[in-house]
């Protein structure tokens, strides 16, 4: 354990590693399409050319190993400051929802020329997503960028840009059980801006669709240099636990999602903890409510100090495969959310993950993805209508909404217009069609060897025929269905493109034109005036 201290912030955690198979393996065609780990092979650009944090967000690491008390990090500890109007930040990442694909949710959705929730956010910028050492990023310093405003080395989470998530012979920084390996000295912790907002006294909250170790929901909590040390990454959550990050006070308020392996000891099922700890149980001794299904969730009221809900062991269920009497949607998780951190007394940062819109896409599977993608919206559209009920016109509360990578979507073709999909319409997910007018519109195009092909395809991906076939839109429409890519595979990557940005309420004027992944920290404080 090492002691990190930062201007007002000082932070407790161990300096070890998580990695990156996430990212490339969650290929699986079957209906269930279950995650497994992926780890994109995203390299990132050069720290030297790379955007640098500002000197408030470095963090000095002392030799010693003392745990700091956190107390005055607590979000209900008063402040001797004049009362002020309550402010809250709502971060939602749909993760490798690239404009491609975001474009293809839209006219799945509402066809060509309607909107969906996010294309109805009145400030819009583009962002770059590349990373300290490559052009194509992974999730997990694409997110960090977003919550540190630090350029990272692909894989790594929340670290300062030299930590290296790789050891010098290749191999990651973990063992077999997903306990971090990450040697002293292997780069310093930086702030995120969650324990930024908890040390001045806000509440905090964390939702997603995947894992709540995975990647992206880690790099608002956790500090270590390989993103597979998933039961590390847990550890860190846990207050008054061996390994917590004490820069989390009395813990995050509210965490949503999946990925109960990483909390349960290797006896009993589904368990991955070698260390014989239930984290489960930890929590709740720490004040946490438990919750594990959609009708535990409904019962937690708005006056529930801390609440802990995993749902499922690994990632939750991909929207199509969901259970509703069993599972909740990402909707009922971030309205949960809001109910119960918006009671708080100073305001509230929530990060809300459509993380399995990225799943989808490694596993080029275009109809979970989209509708995936589809539910991140509809949570969108919920959690602008309650904050609008809580703050109306949105005076202090700003809403924030991107990608952390794009992939490798294409929409293919000459395509006439095909509208929204329906149970009975293939729409976008359907094949190209003529637009022409004479016999042949409406009909099929076809390659030179006269066999039709879809409007969605990828660049690489698992289904590469040897010979092409002759396509019909019962078949690629099915939820199974896997796009055709152009390089085979095992697992479809993330792509280099820049994604959207759109922004609604406080501060929201402040995002525009092309910036780096790294400037959206700077903006989210200055937003919400946070020092």
């Amino acid at each position: 354990m090492k002691r990190l201290t930062v201007t007002g912030l000082t932070l407790a955690v161990a300096l070890t590693g998580c990695g990156g198979s996430d990212d490339k393996k969650n290929n699986n065609s079957s209906s269930s399409l279950s995650s497994s780990s992926i780890s994109s092979a995203a390299a990132i650009s050069s720290a030297s050319s790379a955007p640098e944090a500002s000197s408030s967000s470095s963090l000095a690491v002392s030799s010693t190993a003392s745990s700091i008390p956190a107390s005055s990090s607590s979000s209900e500890s008063s402040s001797s400051a004049a009362p002020v109007a309550k402010k809250n930040v709502l971060f939602f990442l749909g993760d490798g929802m690239g404009i491609t694909t975001l474009t293809a949710m839209r006219i799945y959705q509402v066809g060509e020329a309607g909107s969906i929730t996010i294309d109805t956010l009145p400030e819009s910028a583009f962002v770059r997503t590349y990373s300290a050492d490559g052009q194509v990023t992974d999730s997990a310093p694409s997110m960090a960028a977003y919550m540190t405003g630090v350029k990272m080395k692909n894989e790594v989470i929340s670290m300062s840009t030299a930590t290296n998530a790789y050891r010098p012979d290749g191999t990651q920084y973990i063992d077999a059980a997903g306990n971090s390996t990450c040697e002293a000295g292997n780069g310093e912790a930086v702030p995120t801006l969650l324990e930024q907002m908890k040390a001045q006294g806000f509440a905090t909250g964390v939702v997603s669709t995947t894992r709540i170790t995975h990647a992206t929901p880690a790099t608002t909590y956790s500090h270590v240099c390989n993103r597979n040390g998933e039961n590390t990454i847990a550890a860190q959550m846990v207050p008054n636990g061996a390994g917590f990050n004490a820069a989390l006070g009395n813990g995050i308020d509210v965490v949503l999602g999946g990925g109960l392996r990483h909390f349960l000891p290797s006896t009993e099922t589904g368990g991955r903890r070698t260390d014989g700890r239930h984290l489960v149980n930890e929590m709740k001794t720490a004040g946490y409510t438990y919750v594990t299904n959609v009708g535990e969730l409904t019962a937690a009221t708005s006056a529930t100090p801390k609440l802990l809900g995993l749902f499922t062991s690994s990632d939750m269920n991909y929207e199509l495969d969901r259970n509703p009497q069993v599972e909740p949607s990402l909707s009922e998780m971030t309205s949960k959310a809001i109910d119960i951190l918006s009671t708080r007394d100073k305001g509230f940062f929530l990060m809300v993950e459509g993380g399995r819109i990225d799943h989808a896409l490694h596993a080029s599977n275009a109809k979970r993805a989209l509708t995936d993608g589809i539910a991140f919206d509809n949570a969108i559209k919920l959690a602008l209508e309650k904050m609008e009920a809580v703050d109306p016109g949105l005076k202090n509360t700003l809403v924030v909404v991107t990608a952390d990578h794009d992939h490798t979507l294409v929409i293919n073709g000459y395509a006439e217009r095909t509208d929204k999909t329906t149970d009975t319409h293939a729409g976008i997910l359907g094949l190209v069609k003529s637009y022409a007018n004479g016999p042949s519109k409406g009909q099929p195009t076809t390659d030179i060897n006269g066999n039709p092909y879809t409007i969605l395809a990828f660049g690489n991906g698992p289904n590469r025929p040897t010979t092409r076939i002759a396509l019909d839109e019962t078949t690629t429409s099915g939820k199974d269905y896997l796009q055709e890519a152009v390089i085979q595979l095992d697992s479809e990557t993330h792509g280099g493109g820049d994604v959207f940005l759109g922004a609604k309420g406080l501060g929201a004027e402040n995002f525009h034109g092309v910036i780096d992944n790294t400037e959206v920290f700077g903006l989210i404080k200055k937003s919400i005036n946070l020092q």
